[in-house]
């Protein structure tokens, strides 16, 4: 299947009704994209999944789907692929938004694929974000999913910039980087074969501060910790991790209490936080627009150890 799609730049519908037509900008151009990768893979696809962490870009996504399909239902279900090590917040907003969409949604729990032997246990404060690949396989397998669809962006990492909107996953799971299909002026072939399935990244060309922007402008709702509060946290590897059932002090390790906010979301154990002030969504975009080192690359443990560590677990069926 080639997809030829008209143009995707075409936003002079996304004024409400009664209002005056205004001049498109770049998010105007992101969010018709978006929209459109959106639509491609429902119809396209036999059974599409939406991934959802709780995070800032995986309610973009919500709302992207919202603008899509509404005042329809999703054409897909949602799936939280959990870790049991999440943040409390991002449990409760998780909830808090699914029953606000009234949209079905599936937890796939790495707890239970350690019960069922699928995965080793690292252990009391070892981090579970590697196992997510094995229960989210397990899951695509289960449900028979052929698409599913993920908030990335090609900003966050080296291996997530090699990456296509359309990128495909061979009966393993395995993600190939010297295999992709190309997609010059918006085309997009989304063949899959029995077994094999397809991630599609609408966010793909978007940016951490494009994320914050849309925020602002659509007034979208986020688990606090996004937001700056006062944590109890302790310094380890360069890093502000939040005190926890899952992280504990060590040895010479001391606990301080400091303003603080989370740039992402993933296991609470390998998921740091940054000093802040910024308390409200004009303060992070303008504290984003200064920033030079990207919120993967200063907040995320496993993500720290080496260039290919991304790449690697992507080979092994990771988002």
């Amino acid at each position: 299947m080639t997809t030829i799609i008209g143009d995707p730049t075409e936003v002079g519908d996304l004024a409400p009704d009664g209002l005056p037509p205004r001049n498109p900008d770049h998010l105007d151009f992101l969010e018709a994209h978006a929209v459109f990768v959106l639509r491609e893979v429902a119809a396209e696809c036999e059974r599409p999944v939406l991934l959802f962490s709780g995070g800032k870009d995986s309610a973009v996504l919500l709302r992207l789907a919202e603008k899509a399909f509404r005042p329809g239902r999703f054409p897909f279900p949602v799936l939280h692929v959990d870790t049991g090590h999440n943040f409390d917040e991002v449990l409760e907003y998780r909830d808090k938004r699914m029953a606000a969409l009234g949209e079905e949604l599936l937890v796939a729990s790495v707890q239970e694929s350690i019960d069922r032997g699928r995965v080793a246990d690292p252990g009391p404060g070892g981090s579970r974000n590697r196992l997510q690949s094995t229960t989210l396989l397990d899951a695509v397998a289960a449900h028979g999913f052929d698409a599913c669809i993920g908030g990335a962006r090609r900003d966050e990492d080296k291996a997530r910039a090699k990456e296509r909107i359309l990128s495909f996953r061979d009966a393993f799971g395995q993600w190939d980087p010297r295999n992709q299909r190309p997609e010059l002026w918006h085309l997009y072939h989304g063949r899959v074969r029995p077994g094999e399935h397809l991630r599609a990244f609408p966010l793909s060309d978007w940016t951490e501060l494009d994320v914050w922007q849309y925020i602002r402008r659509e007034g979208i709702e986020l688990p606090t910790l996004y937001f700056a509060h006062r944590r109890r946290v302790v310094e380890r590897d360069g890093m502000l991790l939040a005190v926890s059932p899952w992280v504990v002090p060590g040895p010479g390790e001391e606990v301080v209490e400091e303003t603080v906010r989370f740039r992402t979301v993933g296991d609470a154990t390998c998921t740091g936080s940054v000093r802040s002030s910024a308390r409200t969504l004009d303060e992070i975009v303008a504290e984003v627009a200064t920033s030079r080192v990207s919120e993967r690359g200063a907040t995320r443990a496993d993500d720290r150890v080496s260039d290919a560590a991304m790449e690697d677990r992507k080979r092994e069926g990771y988002f």
